[in-house]
């Protein structure tokens, strides 16, 4: 738990980033940010974890009955905040994995499915973007929008080219980790073992594939609908605000923001999001108005999901794990 200490001062300068940007104003305009609205935003978070549930159960198919539909919520919660509290996410798959095979799954099982469920993700930003690349071609853009939508095209298109090219040489991509392995002195019979794990990976991830379109249609429903309501956050704290911004472009900050915290290298992107996201923002709201949109939404995207997370992981999966969590982390 010790290692958990030294993410309070990286809190702690994320937090202070709004503070700096806002000044004085920023207080006056939290002061009179619309309770209402405020509950009805961490009443759609609510609502994503039950999406999210809803999914995850989708997707285990007839292996759902293995998991309750209370401890899929808390299975999501807990793996929510894993990828919260551990750099680039790194803690989510390994949490599912873990409360997975608690319940009876295989790890290339749960693997495979949070493979899908990554790919559910990509494959929406991607029908988004397009529709946001379709709404800019009609619209005058600032030179600041333009700039935007063309980072957020290259970084889609890396993302999917990289998923293509591992489809397409997977095979060569294990036989050269064979090699790898094999002139890092990995004794053959570990090599052996971790081919096999691939090989079962790759076979989970076929069987998901081919579940029933119907079923993966309404996969993908739930997962539009689950990103349709976390990227409206921030347009909504910008709504109480009293900013008139367009919601295309708060997704467009969010995006890239995001991306740019994974960078960062600390959990949840702490720091390089509010940097990013107040560079981006400002410009087009103004700096108190930035500074208190960033404070709200991050907020309830990211420290909630820590606070709310944080027990639910506790239940589940329990500080030892927790411990070997941060210590694979900080190693």
């Amino acid at each position: 738990m010790k290692r958990l200490l030294w993410l309070l001062p990286c809190l702690l300068i994320a937090l202070l980033i709004p503070f700096l940007l806002g000044g004085s104003d920023m207080w006056q305009r939290l002061a009179s940010f619309p309770s209402q609205l405020l509950l009805a935003m961490l009443g759609m978070i609510l609502l994503c974890w039950l999406l999210n549930a809803m999914r995850l159960r989708l997707l285990l198919a007839e292996r759902a009955r293995q998991l309750g539909r209370i401890k899929s919520i808390g299975v999501v919660m807990a793996t929510e905040f894993a990828i919260c509290a551990t750099p680039g996410g790194t803690g989510g798959p390994l949490t599912l994995m873990a409360l997975l095979a608690r319940n009876g799954i295989r790890p290339a099982r749960s693997s495979a499915l949070f493979a899908i469920d990554q790919l559910n993700d990509l494959l929406f930003f991607f029908c988004a973007f397009a529709g946001i690349l379709l709404y800019g071609l009609f619209h005058r853009l600032t030179p600041n929008l333009e700039n935007m939508l063309g980072l957020s095209a290259v970084l889609l298109l890396a993302g999917f080219a990289a998923i293509i090219a591992l489809a397409r040489y997977h095979r060569a991509l294990i036989r050269g980790s064979g090699h790898l392995l094999a002139r890092l002195k990995v004794r053959r019979a570990r090599r052996i073992h971790l081919a096999r794990k691939l090989l079962h990976f790759r076979d989970a991830l076929r069987d998901s594939l081919n579940l029933p379109r119907r079923r993966l249609a309404l996969i993908f429903l739930l997962t539009s609908a689950h990103w349709g309501l976390r990227f409206s956050v921030l347009y909504l704290a910008l709504y109480g605000l009293g900013a008139d911004i367009q919601w295309a472009w708060t997704f467009l900050i969010q995006m890239l923001a995001l991306s740019a915290g994974q960078l960062s290298l600390l959990p949840g992107g702490v720091g390089g999001t509010e940097l990013t996201s107040a560079a981006l923002l400002a410009p087009l709201v103004g700096k108190s108005t930035a500074a208190a949109a960033i404070l709200i939404w991050r907020a309830i995207t990211y420290y909630f999901y820590l606070l709310a997370g944080g027990p639910a992981f506790l239940l589940l999966a329990g500080r030892p794990f927790l411990r070997r969590l941060m210590r694979l982390r900080g190693g």
